[in-house]
């Protein structure tokens, strides 16, 4: 699983950045949102899914450890 860092850019969105692929893209969707849960399935701009442990709402910047869903990689 590799560790992604997540950051809100100047127009609120969310960028999904993997250091270890120099990939940087935005997040398309998230699939939990809401004030007392976040996380699960992320879509990519580039097509990618990605999946994160529901969690508390985070406070962005944050590094987190993902599960890529789409490759089989872990």
């Amino acid at each position: 699983m590799p560790s992604v860092m997540l950051k809100k850019n100047s127009e609120g969105k969310l960028i999904f950045y993997v250091p270890k692929k120099d990939l940087e893209e935005v997040a398309e969707s998230v699939e939990f949102d809401t004030a007392d849960k976040w996380g699960g399935e992320v879509l990519l701009a580039d097509g990618s899914k990605y999946y994160f442990e529901p969690i508390a709402p985070p406070d962005f910047p944050i590094t987190l450890r993902a599960k890529r869903l789409d490759s089989g990689e872990e």
